[in-house]
This record gives structure tokens, sequence and C-alpha cells, in this order.
């Protein structure tokens, strides 16, 4: 019978993939050009953001932060870059595959590490006193910032082509 928390741990993973699921579904269909149209004022583009889920959710928060990874901490602390920002030499769909390789790192990170477990590492300079204390938080972190991004999407799809989510068509 499985433990109380390896049901928790089985709960937040459903609800993360939840979201990755309609991060990818959001983008199904759509054209190189279309990934890299910028349709708000800020300009980011939808590669753009899926970048920004790669590198700055998933390789953030589960390889650096909850895993201590050197590799990411590094990464981390000598970025300069801006992972919103794709250049052309960057395709569509090495972005996409980079997006769902730090998807699978994350979730062997997130099958082996205790929810009550501190962070590995911790980046003081960048969140001053705001801090995370364990990997439960920092899941429920990572579910809602992914979330909320996949709403983004929903909205730059529906600017791009009109394809809406949840709206059946005839």
């Amino acid at each position: 019978m499985p433990s109380a928390k390896s049901n928790e741990r089985q709960v937040l993973l459903r609800h993360l993939n939840a979201q990755r699921e309609r991060i990818f579904a959001a983008l199904e269909g759509l054209e190189a050009d279309d990934l890299r149209r910028p349709v708000l004022p800020s300009r980011w583009t939808c590669l753009g953001l899926v970048n920004h889920l790669s590198l700055d959710v998933e390789r953030f928060w589960f390889q650096a932060i909850i895993a201590g990874e050197q590799a990411a901490v590094g990464d981390v602390l000598g970025s300069s870059g801006n992972a919103w920002d794709v250049g052309i030499e960057a395709s569509a769909e090495a972005v996409l595959e980079g997006y769902r390789r730090n998807i699978e790192r994350a979730d062997t990170i997130i099958a082996t590490a205790s929810l009550d477990a501190a962070p590995a590492w911790w980046p003081e300079s960048l969140f001053g006193s705001w801090r995370l204390e364990n990997v439960r938080e920092i899941l429920l972190h990572v579910i809602t910032e992914t979330a909320a991004h996949t709403g983004h999407l929903d909205a730059a799809r529906e600017l791009i082509d009109g394809k809406q989510h949840l709206v059946l068509t005839e």
C-alpha cells in the first residue's frame, strides 16, 4: 500500500504534468513563424515562454534548487542572458526538445526527493529574504507558475489564429 507521502507526490506530479501537457497542447499546430511572433506589447513570443519554462522553471527549480546540481547552479550564477529571448539560431524543435529533456530530468529529481527536504541550494542574492522551505513548496510554486503561463499561451494562441482552449467547434 502506498504511503501518504508517495500519494501526495503522485498528486502533485499529476497536477504539474497536466499543466505541462497544456503548454504543448496550446502550441500544437503552430508554425515556426507563429511560435516566434510577438503578440503582446512586451514582445514575448510563445517560443520564448517555452524556453523560459524550460530554463528558468524546470531547470532552475529542480536541477539547481532542489538537486543542487553544479552545472545548473553555475548556469544560474553565470547567466547574463534572458531565456525569453530565443535567437534565430535556435530552432523551435530544439527549444521544445530542451523543455521535454528538462521535464524528464525534473521528474527524476521529484521521484527521489523527500517532499520535506530543504533545497540543496538557494540563491540568496536573487531572492533576498523570500524563501521556499522544502520540495513540497517548490512543487506548488512550479505548478502555479506553469499554470499561469498556460493561460498566457492560451491567450497568445487566440491572438495568433483564433484557436480557443475548451471551445468546441462544429
